[in-house]
């Protein structure tokens, strides 16, 4: 029994000795990465997705209604201005043009009757009249005959490719019902749409360019040509840019994506240095950054004051100077005044940080 109390007492002791030890252990110093902050300049660079328009896109319809006999285009095809693209059924326009030459025919000898007749002084004035205003109405009827013959024939009225084809031959389309449409080429427009905040600085805005994937690296300038005065319904803004340099109408074409770069001017009394969100606090109703000093390796709350964000994430403000380092990340389980271990973070060929 003795040496089982003894052996009970050595236990405790042990389990009590690791106890004082465990809590006598200092608190651990945490890890933080820290960012430097960074002066920005006049201008932020921005990023909008867009998309080609044609500058210039008509609906050709005939102007006579009938049947259509052919389409001598596809989609996709060049066409230039005035040429034929249908053509449609014009039986019963050669036989009103027939009739009303005939007509016309007719009205002319007995005009001519009667102005001769009225020359010799054997008409009345009145009879002359008629006559002569008959003669130019039948004229103009022939005209309208002619005309609407002509227009069984569909001519383009730009040049530039068919975008779509809306009828097919043997079908029956009324007066002004679109048959073909077609853009115009060597004008493409590149649509993008903005928020309120670059809607207010946008005409400040001088340099604008885009890319397409088609064109690889190349990259071409742009500028405004009109800009929506009247948000959507999403709140955005239409702006249509206009290329302003040459490009490959083959690798350029309307429905394409084109990202669309911008430099947009820094409003007036904007902070003029620039910090990522993730490092701000917002705490007891103020918007804070950890602060680090590198002498007494703790970091130190401080209140700044966020003018705007950017697209990137990024925030300008006021309350830090650049070269001041900040706490990058975690800041909701650090404290004012703490100490902390900085880690360095691993270059971009060191992933991981194994060498």
């Amino acid at each position: 029994m003795k040496q089982f109390l003894c052996i009970a007492c050595a236990l405790g002791c042990m389990v009590f000795l690791s106890c004082v030890k465990k809590d006598s252990n200092p608190t651990a110093v945490p890890s933080v990465f820290i960012s430097e902050v960074r002066t920005v300049s006049g201008v932020s660079a921005t990023t909008f997705t867009g998309k080609t328009k044609a500058v210039s896109e008509v609906n050709l319809a005939f102007r006579v209604a009938g049947q259509i006999e052919r389409i001598l285009v596809k989609e996709g095809d060049y066409v230039k201005k005035g040429q034929i693209v249908a053509k449609m059924d014009n039986r019963d326009y050669v036989v009103q043009l027939a009739a009303a030459r005939a007509e016309y025919q007719q009205v002319k000898a007995d005009a001519e009757r009667v102005m001769a007749l009225y020359k010799e002084g054997n008409v009345t004035a009145s009879n002359y009249d008629k006559a002569r205003y008959g003669l130019q109405q039948i004229a103009q009827k022939l005209k309208n005959c002619e005309n609407r013959l002509a227009d069984t024939e569909l001519r383009s009225s730009v040049d530039g490719y068919v975008q779509t084809k809306f009828h097919e031959a043997g079908e029956t389309v009324g007066e002004g019902m679109s048959v073909l449409s077609v853009f115009e080429s060597g004008k493409i427009e590149v649509e993008i749409k903005v928020s309120s905040s670059d809607f207010v600085d946008i005409e400040k805005i001088n340099n604008f360019y885009c890319s397409f994937e088609s064109t690889g690296k190349d990259s071409f300038p742009l500028r405004i040509a009109r800009v929506n005065k009247e948000a959507n319904a999403s709140q955005l803004y239409v702006v249509r840019l206009m290329l302003a340099a040459p490009y490959d109408a083959q690798k350029v074409t309307p429905g394409m994506t084109a990202m669309v770069y911008a430099e947009i001017p820094k409003r007036e009394n904007e902070g003029n240095v620039c910090i990522p969100s993730s490092s701000i606090l917002h705490q007891d109703a103020k918007t804070q950054v950890f602060v680090y000093r590198s002498d007494l390796s703790t970091i130190h709350l401080r209140e700044i004051k966020v003018h705007s964000i950017n697209r990137d994430g990024t925030m300008l403000v006021e309350g830090v100077k650049a070269g001041e380092n900040i706490v990058l990340s975690g800041v909701h389980h650090l404290k004012d005044g703490q100490k902390v271990k900085v880690l360095q973070k691993p270059s971009p060929s060191n992933v991981g940080g194994l060498l």
